[in-house]
């Protein structure tokens, strides 16, 4: 008597036999964190990181002891350095995450389980954001520092330090999406950071590029201060009595008109974290009037100078310069409509989008694969 076996058909995973999603996400996570912890090599970034924050603290001290708003400035600096060294950590720490395993011969085995792509993508991403988080707790000992010397405002900092934390997850999130998407570690690391730099580098050569076509022929006011003619001798010298006068001139130039380009800008990570911040905006005494008066300077700390910038950008050019203005003083401008909902909105987009697919590219069984792909 024979029997006549037939071929089995894979069935589909039903909801109630998958692992619930906070256990899941756990596993993944406490997988890949005792993989990175195990490494040499993340110890050795931890120690560099820290090293070079410190050299950059110390110089911006020395070179910042005899201004008045050092503890403003040092704050600006340090975060500025964290989230330029951040954007460069980020992508190596995430976007090998799924094709390193892809490569290793791991990833199948995860796959085959009750994980979905969704709890493995979460669990890599948690992973790595937490690691690049790592580093912004090493450098909480000079930011500390920076807010013992005063000038900076408590929701200054906070929103500040949770806005570095928001950017180090996008780009840790950029990076899983690639990793899944790629199928060799180096094609994703490369990748992630030309994306990173088209973030942060590219819009602002995009914006400025695009000023050409903005140009527009404009009228423009300009006052400044001078001696009447009556009150200077042979050799041009006024009178010590002479009370300066403001007078005005008017001109046609081309200039950009950036408010309707500075959208451009909105991406970029510097400009999210700088215009999320609520500055404020110190009281600047006045300019002191004539043509030899020294001005009352205002200076911003690195991130406030960004959004300054681009709060410049979006007011346009200035067609009335006053006589106060004309002087070498220089004042804040209020912040007018937050451009970084926009920016962020843009960069989660982008994020989205790549985890979307890479969602897919995990879905199992695939019914296409690239040539050379390692299943298991």
């Amino acid at each position: 008597m024979s029997t006549v076996t037939e071929p089995s058909t894979p069935q589909p995973v039903h909801s109630s036999t998958r692992l619930p999603f906070r256990s899941a996400v756990r596993t993944v996570f406490s997988l890949e964190m005792r993989q990175r912890l195990r490494g040499k090599g993340w110890y050795w970034m931890l120690a560099i990181w820290f090293v070079v924050i410190a050299f950059i603290f110390v110089l911006g001290t020395a070179f910042l002891a005899t201004t008045d708003n050092e503890g403003g400035i040092l704050f600006d600096l340090v975060v500025g350095f964290v989230l330029l060294f951040g954007l460069l950590v980020a992508p190596g720490l995430s976007a090998n995450a799924v094709n390193g395993d892809r490569a290793g011969g791991t990833l199948a085995i995860l796959q085959v389980t009750l994980l979905t792509p969704g709890q493995l993508l979460f669990g890599k991403w948690l992973a790595s954001w937490v690691g690049s988080l790592a580093f912004l707790v090493l450098s909480s000992p000079f930011i500390l520092w920076a807010l013992a010397l005063g000038g900076v405002d408590a929701a200054e900092a906070l929103v500040s330090l949770l806005m570095l934390a928001v950017e180090l997850g996008v780009v840790c999130a950029i990076g899983v999406g690639v990793s899944a998407l790629a199928n060799r570690p180096l094609f994703s690391i490369v990748s992630t950071y030309m994306l990173v730099a088209l973030l942060a580098v590219g819009t602002v050569i995009v914006f400025g590029l695009s000023t050409t076509l903005v140009m527009e022929e404009r009228t423009v006011r300009s006052s400044y201060y001078t001696y009447p003619e009556s009150s200077l001798d042979s050799m041009g010298v006024p009178d010590p009595e002479a009370e300066a006068v403001c007078q005005s001139q008017t001109y046609t130039a081309e200039l950009p008109d950036t408010q309707y380009i500075a959208w451009i800008l909105a991406a970029n990570p510097f400009v999210v974290v700088a215009d999320a911040v609520p500055y404020k905006i110190p009281d600047v005494p006045a300019t002191v009037p004539g043509p030899g008066g020294t001005g009352s300077f205002y200076s911003p700390g690195v991130m406030e100078t960004v959004s300054q910038g681009v709060r410049s950008a979006q007011a346009g050019p200035d067609l009335d310069v006053t006589c106060e203005e004309s002087m070498l003083g220089r004042q804040p401008l209020p912040q007018g409509v937050p451009i970084w909902p926009l920016g962020l909105g843009l960069q989660l987009l982008l994020a989205g989008a790549l985890l979307l697919m890479a969602r897919r590219r995990l879905t199992m069984p695939a019914r296409r694969l690239a040539q050379g792909t390692r299943i298991a």
